[in-house]
């Protein structure tokens, strides 16, 4: 819902602060801002008194313990879309300032809002997986709250008002469905295989969402910020025509994603058993759930990459105020994952859900630089390919790399205490971190610079 809203927001309240319209601006954002509270808190109270209707409808495998413990945590989890919503209009309004540092912090804060809080929850007051769907809410929380100093530094002018016939109000509507379809569809490719996995052995399915919270974890820190920091820059140069230098900056902001999303798949791979492990392998939690959450992460990670790179070009299509093409190519790419899950399920488990995930996502992206070409008149295709390809291979020696010191960690240090796994990963992290930074430093790689660029001078708040 945030994504959607910010990605609908930003080219409409954007335009009225390029033209000296600010007022107007502030009116539609002030409007939008009154709408989402109103229709949130409408929707999370249907949401909470229809939840048991709703679980029972997707999870049909569920036992009635099952479900009974999935509608608690659903109807905890729904004020998350609260908070998000409101996330994605003031992500919009400070991106559309330049101001990039705020919400680059909250997409931090909300992941490690999410693990820290939900381990605190979940161990320290034994409220087991309950304590994770509070770390959701909490994360949420904490990602709005990041945010308010610096809407409060750039002046604030919020109005008490709902303007539905306000041209901008409008637009902005127009956008909101498709965008929101189309940034929906790897939550609704999620979904899918979690529907199949409940009728997997008891477990399959907390591997499967387990595994895929740390998968996402590169994508919100790294991806969607340099996505969204990217966004605005696109939008102005869509608006002006400037063909060459959309195009530039495309493959500016998807080779720097590869370049930081490939390393982490591959490190997330090697390193999978020792991160589970050390996060989760506690109490009921054990080394049997590990060993089921490191196959299926194992299989979410081979498309992490390409989720990463969807996190900007659905925007390059936004950007364009094109919303058709990314729905049409999101709605073909369920279909795929559906096909796929069966496909897969049966010879692969748990794991062929994962994978059929990663394939889909992979398809996704390829379908929108192919129909990006096809519009544009070119990609740059050979430097986002000869940038992969390097990036690639630095990371699988990265990951051989990593994978030999945890081995190595695991013969001298005692594994079977939080502090020896914390050393182990620790310690393996570090290596793969410098063996990945002295090879792309060998190669001459200009996307580290690119990425440094990014995430730490274009995130800092711009005077």
């Amino acid at each position: 819902v945030g994504g959607a809203l910010s990605s609908a927001f930003i080219p409409v309240f954007a335009s009225y602060i390029a033209t000296n319209k600010e007022d107007e601006g502030w009116r539609v954002a002030s409007t939008i801002f009154n709408l989402v509270i109103i229709l949130m808190l409408a929707g999370i109270t249907l949401g909470i008194i229809f939840a048991p209707a709703l679980i029972r409808l997707l999870v049909p495998g569920f036992s009635p313990e099952n479900i009974a413990l999935t509608v608690k945590m659903t109807r905890i989890m729904f004020f998350q879309t609260f908070f998000m919503a409101l996330n994605g209009i003031s992500m919009g309004i400070l991106n559309s300032y330049q101001h990039f540092l705020a919400p680059a912090l909250g997409s931090v804060v909300y992941n490690l809002g999410i693990i820290l809080v939900g381990l605190f929850f979940s161990h320290c007051l034994n409220l087991g997986i309950v304590g994770f769907a509070l770390g959701v809410v909490a994360g949420a929380a904490l990602n709005f709250a990041v945010q308010l100093p610096a809407l409060l530094k750039i002046g604030l002018r919020y109005q008490l008002v709902i303007d539905l016939r306000h041209p901008g109000v409008k637009k902005i509507g127009t956008l909101i469905l498709p965008v929101l379809i189309g940034l929906s569809v790897t939550h609704f490719n999620l979904f899918v295989n979690q529907n199949l996995g409940s009728n997997l052995p008891s477990g399959m399915i907390s591997a499967l969402r387990v595994a895929q919270r740390i998968m996402q974890l590169p994508i919100g820190v790294f991806a969607v910020a340099i996505a969204v920091a990217v966004f605005p820059t696109l939008t102005g140069q869509a608006a002006r025509e400037e063909k060459e230098q959309f195009k530039k900056t495309m493959s500016l902001g998807v080779r720097t994603i590869f370049f930081i999303t490939i390393p982490a798949a591959i490190g997330l791979i090697a390193l999978r058993i020792p991160i589970v492990r050390l996060l989760f392998e506690q109490g009921r939690f054990t080394s049997a759930d590990t060993s089921a959450t490191a196959y299926a992460l194992l299989f979410y990670c081979l498309g992490l990459f390409a989720y990463s790179a969807l996190q900007l070009l659905n925007r390059v299509f936004y950007a364009w105020q094109d919303t058709l093409t990314p729905v049409t190519v999101g709605i073909v790419t369920i279909i795929i994952n559906i096909v796929l899950n069966f496909a897969l399920v049966k010879p692969m488990g748990h794991g062929g859900l994962a994978l059929a995930y990663s394939l889909a996502g992979i398809i996704n992206m390829l379908a929108l630089f192919y129909l990006f070409r096809k519009k544009a008149g070119s990609l740059d295709g050979r430097r986002i390919l000869h940038s992969f390809v390097l990036t690639l291979g630095i990371s699988l020696v990265m990951g051989l790399a990593a994978y030999q010191t945890a081995q190595g960690m695991a013969v001298i240090i005692d594994i079977g205490t939080k502090t020896g796994q914390l050393l182990q990963v620790g310690v393996s992290i570090t290596v793969g971190v410098l063996v990945f930074g002295f090879l792309a430093f060998l190669c001459k790689m200009e996307e580290g610079e690119l990425a440094q660029q990014i995430l730490m001078r274009r995130l800092r708040r711009k005077r």
